[in-house]
């Protein structure tokens, strides 16, 4: 096997008739050691499966949602391997920040291009190649893709699905931050990671890529809880519907009254999205 598709497993636990696995490998993308999280449901014993990747929001880690949001039982029903990378490349040696929206636990899912940020924080780069590639080289999956993802990772999720629909098959986002280039957490990334020149932000923002989407036509699933403490001022939700109309993104949001933006909120709806997905990587 080639060196860099090397893996190395860390923990196995037994779940929902499959395995929930974590594994670790050195990234030359990012330049640190990376973990990131594999449900096998037990179909992928017998044949290869399609594959959904879950992006989880900031102070997250791979940690967050095979332990909280449930979406394993799900995945066992459908036949879907799960793959639940980190939320930024760690280590002593990456660069950090104090706070809880910069830094570890916030990679925003981008290519950092200011110093020091750029040396290591290429997390678009990662699961648009070098991931995906491990996953193929070294689970029982097909080509089939799918991504979802939470807040920080909902924007990550809209916005690696619509740059590269070769890539993802199908997309759906909880609680998405529907805009970055238009809200507080998102604004303090972009500024530290890519610097001044808004125009360089469009890349990575949601609502940019959905009103401007140019290719196949896209179905998206989005569910926001309508008690979300950050839904005002953070999420913004009504931005991405506005982008929507007249594009060629079917979206789909649906408003759930009293829930807030955390993981009971996540494992209510979960089943929904991977559902979503199953329709369209095993259709």
């Amino acid at each position: 096997m080639d060196e860099r598709m090397h893996v190395e497993r860390v923990s196995r636990s037994r779940c929902f008739g499959g395995h929930q696995d974590v594994y670790e490998h050195d990234s030359p993308t990012l330049g640190c050691q990376m973990r990131f999280a594999v449900y096998l449901p037990s179909r992928s014993q017998r044949e290869p499966c399609p594959v959904l990747y879950f992006l989880s929001g900031l102070t997250c880690s791979e940690q967050n949602a095979i332990t909280k949001a449930g979406a394993q039982r799900h995945c066992e029903d459908h036949g879907i391997v799960l793959v639940c990378p980190d939320t930024s490349p760690r280590g002593p040696g990456v660069p950090d920040d104090p706070a809880d929206d910069l830094g570890q636990g916030a990679g925003f899912y981008l290519n950092a291009t200011q110093l020091p940020w750029s040396r290591n924080y290429r997390m678009f780069d990662y699961l648009t190649a070098e991931l995906p590639q491990l996953v193929q080289g070294n689970f029982p999956v097909t080509e089939a893709r799918g991504i979802c993802g939470h807040s920080m990772g909902g924007n990550g999720a809209l916005v690696l699905a619509l740059s590269r629909p070769d890539l993802f098959r199908s997309v759906s986002a909880l609680a998405p931050i529907a805009s970055p280039m238009h809200c507080p957490w998102g604004e303090k990334a972009f500024k530290a990671y890519l610097g001044e020149d808004r125009e360089a932000w469009r890349r990575y923002d949601a609502c940019e890529l959905v009103a401007s989407h140019a290719g196949p036509a896209i179905a998206v699933l989005v569910d926001q809880g309508t008690d979300d403490g950050f839904l005002t001022k953070q999420l913004k939700p009504e931005l991405l519907e506005a982008a929507a109309k007249g594009s060629r993104v079917s979206l789909e949001l649906r408003r759930q009254p009293g829930y807030d933006h955390g993981y009971y909120f996540i494992s209510t709806f979960i089943g929904d999205h991977v559902a979503h997905h199953a329709r369209m990587l095993r259709g």
